[in-house]
C-alpha cells in the first residue's frame, strides 16, 4: 500500500499518553446502557456514540467528574449539527475531544482547544491515499483506523502517516489489543466492556510472524 509523506513528527498529546499509561484501550460507549460499566472500569478514555444531543449535557460532565477523557463522535450524535457551533457546544459541556470522518470538523476542532480524532476506513490503496492526504491537512491528535485488522496489512510508512493511531473495529480479545500496540498503535478501541479492564501487564505476547508487514508498493 502507498501513502502520503510520513507524519513522523506527530506526537501523542501528553493527556492521552497519561490516559493510556495503564489501560491502552479506548472504550467505545454506544448508547447509555454501557455507561455504568465504563464508569467503574479502569479505562480512562471513551468515545461516546449514538447519544442524542439532549443526553450529552448530563453524560459528559458526569464522566469528567469521574476522571474520564471524553471524545464525542459528532457524526453519530442525533440532533447535533455538523458545524463550529456544535463543537463549541461540546467544548462548553466539558468534553475533551471530538471524533469525525469530516476533515472540516477536525480542522475546526483544534483552534477551540479540543482534542481531535479523525476516523478513517481503509478499504483499498486509493482510499488509503485519500485518507493520508486528509490527515496531513487536518493534523488530528489521533487517527482512528478501521478496521483494526487492516493495520497488519499496512506498510510501516503508511502507518507513520496515520500516527498516532487507535485501531478500531473487530477488536475482540486481549490478543487483538496486543497486536495493535505491537504494530505501533497508541491504543485499541472496542465496545466490549471486558476489554475496558485490560491493563498493559495483562497483554499476551505477540507471535513474531504476526508483525511481518507487506513490502512498500512500487505504484
Amino acid at each position: 500500500m502507498t501513502s502520503s509523506p510520513s507524519r513522523s513528527g506527530a506526537r501523542l498529546d501528553p493527556r492521552l499518553t497519561a490516559a493510556f499509561a495503564e489501560v491502552p484501550v479506548v472504550a467505545s460507549v454506544v448508547g447509555a446502557q454501557p455507561l455504568r460499566q465504563f464508569l467503574t472500569a479502569p479505562a480512562k478514555v471513551c468515545i461516546l456514540a449514538s447519544f442524542a444531543v439532549g443526553q450529552l449535557p448530563q453524560v459528559v460532565p458526569a464522566l469528567g467528574r469521574a476522571g474520564k477523557t471524553v471524545f464525542v463522535n459528532v457524526d453519530s450524535s442525533p440532533g447535533l449539527a455538523q458545524d463550529r457551533g456544535a463543537l463549541e457546544f461540546i467544548k462548553n459541556m466539558g468534553a475533551h475531544g471530538v471524533v469525525s470522518t469530516r476533515l472540516s470538523l477536525i480542522e475546526k476542532g483544534r483552534p477551540l482547544g479540543l482534542l481531535t480524532m479523525m476516523k478513517v476506513f481503509v478499504t483499498d490503496r486509493s482510499n488509503l491515499r485519500r485518507s493520508t492526504d486528509a490527515i496531513a491537512r487536518g493534523a488530528p491528535d489521533l487517527v482512528e483506523i478501521m478496521p483494526a485488522p487492516i493495520v497488519a496489512r499496512m506498510t510501516a510508512q503508511a502507518q507513520r502517516a496515520m500516527s498516532p493511531s487507535v485501531a478500531a473495529g473487530f477488536v475482540e480479545s486481549p490478543a487483538d489489543v496486543a497486536l495493535a500496540l505491537a504494530l505501533g498503535s497508541a491504543a485499541a478501541a472496542t465496545s466490549d466492556p471486558r476489554l475496558w479492564h485490560l491493563r498493559r501487564d495483562q497483554l499476551p505476547p505477540v507471535p513474531p510472524a504476526a508483525l511481518k508487514r507487506p513490502a512498500p508498493s512500487q505504484e
